[in-house]
This record gives structure tokens, sequence and C-alpha cells, in this order.
């Protein structure tokens, strides 16, 4: 069974950074993305950020780009978001999704960022 487990969420000021994690465990298999995803209240969830593993290429929001960055541990299974120059915009929960090869994706559990003015 695989499971996802984020974690690095929390209150940070504007201008601030922050650091996600998302840990997998259980045998994954092979990788086709990696990708950040946010909700904020009332809002629908919007792709932040994405990695495609085959050739490590990455594509951001435009409400992120220049800000965040998506990166990879293979060794750790673990997808980073490094988010810097935090806004209050910026505020929701954010969750990772893998996706394999075959279809198949999984979810993980959600952390909350919350950025105060």
């Amino acid at each position: 069974q695989v499971q996802l487990v984020e974690s690095g969420g929390g209150l940070v000021q504007a201008g601030g950074s922050l650091r996600l994690s998302c840990a997998a465990s259980g045998y994954i298999g092979s990788i086709n993305t990696m990708g950040w995803y946010r909700q904020a209240p009332g809002k629908q969830r919007e792709l932040v950020a994405l990695l495609i593993t085959s050739g490590g290429s990455t594509h951001y929001a435009d409400s992120v780009k220049g800000r965040f960055t998506i990166s990879r541990d293979n060794a750790k299974n673990t997808v980073y978001l490094q988010m810097n120059s935090l806004k209050p915009e910026d505020t929701a929960v954010y969750t990772c999704k893998v996706a394999q090869n075959s279809g198949t994706y999984y979810w993980g559990q959600g952390t909350q960022v919350t950025v105060s003015s």
C-alpha cells in the first residue's frame, strides 16, 4: 500500500519561506509525475507545481513562478516544494500527488499553509 505523508506546513508571515515535503512509503513503482496542488477556502483545487520525472521538466502556476520550486530526492522517494516570498493569497491546504506510468495515482493527506499579512 502506497502512502504519501506531507510535512512542513504552518503559519508564516508574508515574505517568509516554507518547505513542504511529501514522502512516499511502500512500493510506488515507476513514477510519471509528482505534483503539488492547493485548495483555498471557497476555491477549486489548483495545480501549483508539477515535475515530470522523465527528463525532469517542471511546470508552475503563473501565480507562483519565480517564488516556488519543486524538486525530488530519488533516494528518499520524496518530493519537495520550496516556497519563498510567500503572500497571504498563498494560504491554502497543499496536497501532493504522485502518478505512476500505469495511470494509478496517489494523494497525500494535505498540509495547511497560512500566510499572515
